[in-house]
């Protein structure tokens, strides 16, 4: 923002709440004390006759920079020279709002704020259609928040609010619903008694609701029985413990984000997940549920994010969807769809992937008995698909063995397939199948090695090597191990490396790599 008031620009900071926009309003008062800057804010609490005048000095550019919630995006708003547009939390407008915003941003820098940006924002980050930052560092002495999944229990109520009483904190208790949330109210009344209970939601009158979160924030109360309004705009140091009723059934950011409300300060901080103690969640609450507990560390949102891309999808770049439409295909081969058609829209030539097929007759899987979490058995066997040398199989097999204990030989097989399969890639090998005890391979016609050497081949030991009709190699071997095999593959890249054609096969071939040697 300095360097866009230096540059004698504008600059823009919309909030999603009028709290929060306050909020911003004091810090940039205080950043920017003693400077020649102008600092004025749009909201709804701004008096008419005010925010009148603001509008005015904001087309004549006395202002240099403004800060408010959706008032900012009015048709009455013009700015004389705007130079940036910041965006804190991101994720909490829609698409209409984005639509207005663009307005505003065909020649202004744009920077949005999130610590869990929606899925479709994410996903143009990591695609390269936008660039993205990572703030990684948290603040000095803060306290990862302790998070629990827990059924709704009057005891475990109690003694949490207790203790946090009795450290000099306070509680948010978030009930979502307007129509019980006094019942709830009056139920932690009872439990703990000597508490100060206040309720606040949305359907407060203004000056009401604004009367709570002043008394919340100067400690006239202890627990805060609350709809989702806390969400953002709310930064209470004293506040160190939360239970969120009906945990599960929350989004996996709005979680992140709720969770977010305590532990600003040097305090250990306590969150709380309530389900209902007789109902049976639907699988992808409880994953919701696993993730949030898991993640508990200082900067983990972008994991959190990456986690909800994946369970919602990435939603339509061109449309008003802001997640779906990606489970039908799965994640990676919905990024791989989107690059292809970028490229095409761009005039480049397509990549052609090939993809080997392998057929051989020996088990190779991790099996479930070995990793039981399919979660863990998923990511390494995208771990074993990258695999593109000896050195990688030597990574990963000291990894397993140190996680897992002895790898079993259907792991060892796979490990070896798949290092035979990057090796068919670079060969242009596109099906290798298995016999008895033969393996035939079928190439692209793009393959580097040279079919008058494979006919040579052929040639010059028959017992060992054929060519069918449709030139698919034949190979006898001795057993159908995949030690056998790679050490086949090997000698036709020694083959293909050959500046000319050599007498025959390699007398010595490569030694192979054997996993399990250990």
């Amino acid at each position: 923002a300095f360097k866009a008031i230096e540059g004698r620009r504008q600059v823009a900071v919309l909030a999603p709440t009028t709290v929060l926009s306050f909020q911003h309003l004091e810090t940039f008062q205080k950043r920017f004390k003693g400077w020649p800057v102008v600092i004025k804010a749009l909201n709804r609490f701004v008096p008419t006759a005010e925010a009148k005048k603001t509008v005015e000095e904001l087309k004549e550019g006395k202002v240099d920079i403004l800060i408010g919630t959706h008032r900012i995006l009015s048709k009455d708003i013009g700015f004389k020279d705007l130079g940036l547009m910041i965006i804190d939390e991101e994720q909490r407008f829609g698409v209409t709002h984005k639509e207005k915003i663009k307005r505003f941003k065909t020649a202004v820098d744009t920077l949005t704020l999130s610590a869990t940006p929606i899925p479709r924002t994410l996903n143009m980050s990591l695609v390269g259609m936008r660039d993205l930052s990572i703030i990684n560092t948290p603040p000095v002495d803060r306290l990862p928040t302790r998070t629990f999944v827990t059924k709704f229990d009057k005891e475990t109520i109690g003694k949490a609010i207790s203790a946090e009483i009795q450290r000099g904190g306070q509680v948010f208790f978030l009930h979502n619903r307007v129509q019980s949330i006094y019942s709830v109210a009056d139920e932690i009344r009872q439990i703990v008694p000597e508490a100060r209970v206040r309720v606040g939601h949305g359907q407060m009158e203004e000056h009401e609701l604004e009367q709570v979160m002043v008394a919340f924030y100067h400690h006239q109360i202890d627990v805060f029985v609350c709809t989702t309004i806390i969400e953002a705009g709310i930064d209470n140091p004293r506040a160190n413990t939360m239970f969120i009723d009906n945990a599960h059934q929350f989004g996996l950011s709005q979680l992140y984000q709720l969770r977010g409300r305590v532990g600003r300060s040097k305090e250990r901080a306590y969150c709380y997940l309530l389900i209902p103690p007789n109902k049976r969640l639907e699988s992808q609450a409880q994953e919701r549920l696993k993730i949030i507990q898991e993640n508990t560390e200082l900067g983990s949102g972008i994991r959190i994010a990456h986690h909800d891309l994946e369970l919602r999808g990435a939603g339509n770049l061109l449309g008003e969807d802001q997640s779906g439409s990606i489970d039908a295909v799965g994640y990676e081969m919905y990024l791989e769809l989107l690059e292809d058609a970028i490229k095409e829209l761009k005039g480049e030539p397509l990549d052609e992937k090939l993809e080997p097929d392998i057929n051989v007759r020996i088990p190779a899987l991790i099996p479930e008995s070995y990793i039981p979490d399919i979660r863990i058995r998923l990511s390494y066997y995208k771990a074993l698909a990258k695999i593109s040398s000896p050195d990688d199989i030597d990574r990963i097999e000291e990894e397993l063995s140190d996680q897992f204990g002895k790898i079993p030989e259907q792991v060892l097989n796979l490990m070896g397939l798949m290092l035979i399969r990057h090796h068919c890639k670079q060969l242009g090998i596109r099906d290798l199948s298995s016999g008895p005890k033969t393996i035939s391979l079928a190439f692209t016609e793009k393959t580097p090695l040279p079919p008058q050497r494979v006919v040579q081949l052929a040639q010059q030991d028959p017992k060992k090597y054929s060519l069918t009709p449709d030139m698919r190699l034949n190979i006898r071997l001795n057993a159908i191990a995949w030690p056998n095999i790679y050490e086949e593959i090997l000698n036709l890249e020694k083959l293909r490396d050959q500046t000319s054609p050599g007498p025959g096969a390699p007398k010595k071939p490569v030694a192979p790599m054997r996993p399990g040697r250990k």
